[in-house]
């Protein structure tokens, strides 16, 4: 089952209630999941060593009849959803993304419902979701839980704030925890001072250079660690 086959079931089973109330129009969300990847498809560019850049950043504009149905809904836990759906379509196609997915709506008065209109561009940030197995060994990888994100930049926060790289969500991890840092020399684990501390293989840290396969516990979380092998 494909990732937008994944979706329409899942939009029908858990949500159905809510989706039946906020989208009266014409306009559907797996409609606005098809136009997210029509466009990740077009915009796709192969470059070097065979490897295809899709885009990442992605604004939906609406009609305002359906806009103000995504916000009766939940524009957030929409928006959620889609990113997941399009992380997993863009592992199908194996498109490397340079920063994480955003997908964001905005409204045009002059839209009518039931119109889609997608702007996408490509904007490297500090992390990215490992989708492709052309970059799989090209930039040092984390795991946290069943989400796996590649360090594409040189330093990646992770913490339960929402400006951190990485948002966790557990009670036990201080809004900024811990800094990734990528130098020459190796991936720096540094504590930011939180509440609880940061341990590797047991041991709490201060900063720790980080070897293959080490375990980084954060709060009740546990972060897996590999090297880039490039």
């Amino acid at each position: 089952m494909g990732a937008f086959d994944k979706f329409e079931r899942g939009v029908e089973n858990a949500v159905a209630g809510a989706f039946a109330k906020a989208f009266r129009s014409e306009l559907k969300p797996v409609e606005i999941a098809s136009a997210l990847k029509k466009r990740m498809d077009e915009e796709a560019a192969t470059l070097k060593r065979g490897r295809t850049v899709a885009p990442n950043d992605f604004t939906v504009t609406l009609s305002p009849t359906d806009y103000e149905h995504v916000e009766d809904w939940g524009t957030d836990a929409l928006s959620a959803e889609l990113v997941d759906t399009l992380t997993e379509y863009a592992s199908e196609e194996d498109y490397v993304l340079l920063g994480p997915l955003r997908i964001a709506f905005s409204v045009d008065e002059n839209s009518k419902p039931g119109s889609i209109r997608v702007a996408s561009s490509t904007k490297r940030g500090s992390i990215a979701p490992a989708t492709s197995s052309s970059t799989a060994n090209a930039y040092p990888l984390i795991e946290i839980g069943k989400d796996r994100y590649l360090l594409t930049g040189a330093v990646t926060v992770i913490g339960r704030g929402s400006d951190c790289d990485v948002i966790v969500d557990d009670t036990g991890i201080s809004r900024h925890h811990l800094e990734l840092r990528v130098t020459p020399n190796g991936v720096i684990a540094t504590d930011m001072g939180s509440t609880n501390g940061s341990f590797v293989e047991g041991h709490r840290i201060s900063a720790a250079t980080l070897v293959d396969g080490n375990t980084i516990t954060i709060g009740r979380t546990q972060i897996m660690f590999w090297n880039a092998q490039e």
